[in-house]
């Protein structure tokens, strides 16, 4: 059976072999509390679909509006099988519920690389940013030497902002974007970053600079805040 779990997931889990990433929009925020209890009813009542879940998270926005869907699979011919079987029955219940949710898209990642603190000395996190990044065209190895220059500015950053846990770099399957899933201690620690001299959480180096400019990247990029407010496992 479906059980909740409080711990967050573990994006560096080497068992995934195809991290999802969904957004809903409610428009309100008791219409996101009431559909994160109804994904809980849903699923709780229902076996676990497939051991190649790994693992199934809901982030509520800071914007009152979304919800963020992290589901952890071990390959994308896992989840086709579970759309097949067993999804509908599920969005069927949910939307029973809470009528009119807008499902935004859902976004097929491969995790590249991570930077941060592990382990049990690790905080908890208190927020989570999603930040994602889009390119013109599609383009692996631009999305690779992207996320090599950023680690190449944090490396050269000379204070790193207090209250940053982790960062997480996803590239899209279809080769024109990037998620960065970032664990913070505080939102405010993260507001605080932004609000620092220079563009974004990074100083006004010119390493940045270079990641802040690089060819090919389209301007309207999006930073958003999560609460994670439901975890669901084997």
């Amino acid at each position: 059976m479906s059980r909740r779990t409080e711990q967050h997931p573990d994006p560096t889990d080497p068992r995934i072999g195809a991290p999802l990433f969904s957004t809903w929009r409610l428009g309100t925020p008791e219409r996101q509390r009431q559909a994160v209890e109804a994904i809980a009813r849903t699923w709780e009542r229902r076996p676990w679909p497939t051991a190649d879940l790994l693992g199934y998270h809901v982030y509520a926005g800071h914007d009152g509006d979304t919800l963020l869907h992290y589901s952890q699979w071990r390959s994308e011919q896992a989840f086709e099988a579970f759309v097949k079987t067993h999804r509908q029955d599920r969005v069927d219940e949910i939307d029973t519920a809470v009528p009119g949710i807008e499902r935004v898209e859902i976004g097929r990642y491969r995790h590249y690389r991570s930077a941060g603190q592990k382990g049990a000395a690790a905080p908890a996190p208190g927020c989570v940013v999603v930040v994602d990044v889009r390119f013109e065209g599609p383009d692996t190895d631009r999305q690779r030497a992207w996320v090599d220059a950023v680690f190449e500015a944090l490396e050269s950053e000379p204070e790193a902002h207090p209250g940053g846990i982790s960062a997480h770099f996803h590239l899209s399957t279809d080769g024109t974007r990037v998620l960065n899933y970032a664990e913070w201690e505080s939102a405010q620690a993260h507001i605080d970053a932004l609000a620092a001299p220079g563009e974004g959480v990074g100083s006004a180096t010119e390493q940045w600079k270079r990641v802040q400019n690089w060819p090919g990247l389209l301007p309207g990029g999006s930073v958003s805040r999560y609460d994670h407010v439901l975890g669901l496992v084997p």
